[in-house]
């Protein structure tokens, strides 16, 4: 199952999840809000450009049964880094993700740094 999860999940990451982590990154660029688009080897980073720690990511959780596609929210205030790990959608295997999914997961992890 694992292998079939990893392989699901490198087609999320390359035909979902990051057209619209680009497409969303350049609309805040627009607004405003400086984010840069990372993609290491095996996930996918939109990080704050004014922070090193602040950014979210997309990793698999393959701990899970079923394996699923989890967030990684990493904010830094003041001396404080605060982390939060949630699934993108709970009990969604990475083949069944949509491009909804994850803006509708993005904007509600991101509403902190949009609240500034």
């Amino acid at each position: 199952h694992t292998a079939e999860a990893e392989a699901a999940y490198a087609a999320f990451l390359q035909h979902v999840a990051t057209p619209v982590v680009r497409q969303l990154a350049n609309a805040l660029k627009a607004e405003g809000y400086l984010f840069t688009v990372f993609t290491p080897g095996d996930g996918l980073r939109l990080a704050d450009d004014r922070g090193r720690d602040d950014y979210v990511e997309f990793a698999l959780d393959t701990a899970s049964d079923p394996p699923q596609v989890v967030g990684r929210i990493s904010l830094t205030r003041g001396s404080r880094t605060l982390t939060d790990e949630r699934p993108v959608k709970a009990g969604a295997a990475p083949n069944t993700l949509s491009e909804e999914d994850v803006l509708a997961f993005l904007v509600d992890a991101l509403q902190p740094w949009l609240e500034r």
